[in-house]
């Protein structure tokens, strides 16, 4: 059984063998987890995945869907880079959404297993600049993982700050 840990930081200085990108579709870089990953990873990151979107991926990567390459000069051996959905305040689309978000999380964990990661460690995926709610989030998450068939041995959410932390504090708790 995985266990879940939480950690208020940095991802980026995470020693875990595979850390999460919340990336965007064009697996560029970006700004948030996104940007900072590709900053402290170095260009060997954006090398890969700029022969990712040549080969595989000529229309980006896929909402939900998740994808590895080198870990650059970060301290971890991998990145895995999942596209979170964009939050809706509608009602119908944001019951369409969160089964995405929820795959995030699930791809990235079999993406794990394919390298044979044992330690993971994620930011909350969608929370940023896609405005999910944290505490919506922080449940999709939790529900993906405990229920994820996984070999991994951690998950560790990483959070930014003291807010998100509370949040997903709580929902560990329940």
């Amino acid at each position: 059984m995985v266990v879940v840990t939480l950690v208020q930081g940095d991802i980026t200085e995470q020693r875990v063998d595979a850390v999460v990108n919340a990336a965007n579709s064009e697996l560029l870089g970006g700004g948030g987890v996104d940007g900072a990953i590709h900053r402290r990873g170095g260009p060997a990151i954006l090398a890969e995945c700029r022969r990712l979107r040549e080969t595989d991926y000529p229309r980006g990567l896929p909402t939900g869907q998740a994808v590895a390459t080198t870990a650059g000069e970060l301290p971890a051996r991998w990145v895995i880079h999942t596209v979170g959905p964009v939050w809706s305040a509608r009602g119908d689309r944001a019951a369409q959404l969160a089964p995405l978000l929820a795959s995030c999380y699930r791809e990235s964990l079999r993406v794990a297993d394919e390298l044979g990661a044992r330690t993971v460690a994620f930011p909350a995926i969608s929370t940023g600049v896609y405005r999910w709610p944290m505490d919506d989030a922080a449940r999709i998450a939790f529900d993906a993982v405990r229920t994820a068939p996984t070999r991994a041995d951690e998950v560790r959410f990483v959070l930014y700050d003291t807010a998100a932390y509370d949040i997903f504090a709580a929902q560990q708790a329940r």
